[in-house]
């Protein structure tokens, strides 16, 4: 798909096979015309971000080669990006900057939905979101709340799953729900 590494080691080849999924996952039209994602690149970069921030949370809790399994997504995932702001038409100055910023804010969601998923406070997540995937737009509470359920539900689902198979370039997702439920708790 992505022609981004020179030299096709298996880690990079399971790192591409990762990304991969989770961009797939993140163009779920779903995300878009019900969860209320903006269907702009801002938004589509938003829930790749989301889905490979999920991929790293698992990879973390494994040993040395998962963590390398995961500097090589993260190395993927720029790359993708980079090459995407250049087909766009952006120049080597301008694509550098825009890099590094997508970079920090990556770090920056890391950090906030990381806090969030590990607070019981369910309004810690939807607090995130809502300033992140949600920040150009009023999305309704409705959207806020099944997204933040949906990625609880992935981070569940993907820690099910053995690393094993991340060392393999396999992980799952599961479908988000079509419809949106209220949530009364």
């Amino acid at each position: 798909m992505f022609k981004i590494f020179r030299k096709n080691t298996e880690r990079e080849t399971a790192a591409l096979a990762l990304y991969s999924a989770a961009v797939e996952q993140a163009r779920l039209p779903v995300f878009y015309e019900r969860y209320g994602v903006a269907d702009t690149p801002d938004g589509r970069f938003d829930m790749i971000m989301v889905h490979v921030f999920l991929i790293l949370r698992r990879l973390k809790d494994g040993e040395q080669p998962h963590q390398d399994l995961a500097q090589a997504v993260f190395d993927v995932m720029f790359a993708d990006m980079d090459q995407n702001l250049r087909e766009m038409g952006a120049g080597d100055i301008g694509v550098s900057h825009r890099i590094k910023d997508m970079a920090k804010a990556f770090y920056g969601r890391i950090a906030v939905y990381e806090a969030g998923l590990d607070d019981a406070d369910k309004s810690t997540l939807e607090g995130s979101l809502r300033r992140n995937v949600y920040r150009k737009i009023e999305p309704e509470d409705a959207q806020v709340s099944a997204m933040a359920a949906h990625i609880r539900a992935q981070s569940d689902n993907l820690a099910t799953q053995s690393l094993d198979g991340y060392i393999s370039g396999r992980v799952e997702f599961d479908a988000p729900p079509p419809h949106l439920e209220m949530n009364n708790d």
